[in-house]
């Protein structure tokens, strides 16, 4: 199916929520497991309304106290992720490209993409699983946190943001898709209008990585 070859290196990164897990968010399928999802929605309709990240953090953190690491591992495989994901990153790891995925959610989430295949997983650094110890408001990644982390997975793998393919959801992606030239809205909400070079709703990656190789032909 992908067959372009690109002639210079490129760095692929990806948005979790709503991205790579088609309408939902790691939040949401931590919170199913506890029967908490009424809860999370009223936290995610405040987030909306202007709550902060770290201050989301900080609710959910309350409402999860009683999470175990056996939660955890269902909801991340109970996710409703986009098929396809590893076959992406083989491909983009077989070109000699790099993936990664920058997430606001919690990194003990976020982190067992690496078992996927990614090359580098960063979310935000919440404490261990089961909770003994508070949030760190500063670990708390917010979108202008998303461009650091591309800036510096750029100087890490040598290729620059004009090298890079964004790949998102949703108005935490915007500051992102700014600097980046080469952009895929997925599943996509108003925030990113106007803001992609591509658009693609569906529920497979491959479909929307083509995009990207097919531009590149």
């Amino acid at each position: 199916m992908f067959h372009v070859k690109p002639t210079e290196r490129r760095l692929h990164l990806f948005d979790l929520d709503g991205t790579l897990i088609r309408g939902s968010a790691a939040a949401v399928e931590i919170s199913r497991q506890l029967g908490l999802l009424d809860e999370i929605t009223a936290l995610e309709e405040g987030f909306l309304r202007g709550l902060t990240p770290d201050e989301f953090a900080v609710r959910a953190r309350e409402l999860w106290s009683a999470l175990t690491a056996d939660q955890v591992a269902a909801a991340f495989e109970g996710a409703p992720w986009l098929a396809g994901i590893r076959e992406v990153w083989a491909d983009i790891r077989d070109r000699g490209d790099r993936c990664a995925v920058i997430s606001l959610s919690p990194d003990f989430f976020v982190e067992r993409l690496l078992d996927w295949g990614v090359d580098a997983a960063h979310g935000s650094r919440w404490p261990a699983v089961p909770f003994t110890e508070p949030i760190h408001r500063p670990d708390i990644l917010d979108a202008q946190a998303k461009v650091r982390i591309a800036r510096r997975l750029c100087a890490e793998y040598g290729v620059g943001p004009a090298e890079c393919v964004a790949y998102g959801d949703s108005m935490s992606d915007a500051a992102l898709f700014a600097i980046v030239p080469d952009t895929v809205a997925v599943n996509a909400d108003h925030h990113l209008a106007g803001l992609s070079r591509h658009s693609y709703t569906g529920g497979d990656l491959r479909e929307a990585y083509a995009l990207v190789r097919n531009s590149a032909a």
